[in-house]
């Protein structure tokens, strides 16, 4: 399990925001990624006076779509999620099954990457 704690603080203008907690003066490790890809531009800003850091991801544009499309964020040192952003564009939703099943698969996505990484190191 991770000790680092996400909380969402704002999305504006394309820029997704939130503050990390639980790493003090060493930057955090974290990966976006969506569909598998990893988002590179992503930005840390350590807030030395709160104690936190600043995880400032652009959304693609391949990611603002039609349908529901998901950003996985999670900690490279522990490899588990601590977060996520989902997007919904087009039809109404009337029900948020759509959104757990596609984070579902996502986090399946990143479980099977895991597990086939792990075989290798292992054999």
């Amino acid at each position: 399990m991770s000790a680092l704690q996400l909380t969402k603080t704002k999305m504006k203008e394309g820029m997704w925001q939130g503050i990390i907690t639980g790493m003090g003066e060493d930057a955090p490790r974290v990966e976006v990624t969506h569909e598998n890809a990893v988002i590179s531009d992503i930005l840390l800003t350590h807030n030395q006076s709160a104690d936190h850091w600043t995880l400032s991801i652009p959304i693609p544009p391949q990611a603002i779509a039609d349908g529901i499309q998901t950003l996985i964020i999670r900690d490279v040192e522990t490899d588990t999620k601590i977060g996520h952003v989902t997007l919904i564009a087009a039809d109404e939703l009337t029900d948020d099954l759509r959104a757990e099943v596609d984070l579902l698969r996502a986090e399946l996505d990143m479980l099977k990457s895991a597990f086939r990484r792990h075989c290798v190191e292992t054999t």
